[in-house]
């Protein structure tokens, strides 16, 4: 492996940690769901390196799947965010308070 293990791991954590942010600090529906695909390539990075560091297909196979599910994700998440555009012509989260019970 050309890059050490532990360097791979640091920088998915940075980027979890970072995407983690954006969904905690932001309060446009956009930019959470930009935080979350953040997360989500953190993970997929950390399943690269140790299944590079292990000389074993499995990581990846992972991440195929982590991708497809996120291709999945998007396009409903975009959706959401249309509707409820077109709905109460906003996208912030503290808009959309109806379901508290």
């Amino acid at each position: 492996m050309i890059v050490p293990l532990e360097h791979v791991l640091v920088l998915s954590t940075v980027l979890f940690t970072l995407g983690l942010i954006c969904v905690l600090a932001r309060r446009n529906l956009i930019m959470i769901l930009i935080g979350v695909e953040v997360m989500l390539n953190a993970v997929g990075l950390s399943f690269v390196g140790a299944s590079a560091f292990w000389q074993n297909l499995d990581g990846q196979m992972m991440v195929i799947f982590l991708m497809a599910m996120t291709s999945a994700e998007v396009s409903i998440s975009l959706a959401m965010v249309v509707y409820l555009q077109r709905r109460k012509n906003s996208v912030d989260v503290r808009s959309f308070n109806e379901m508290r019970g």
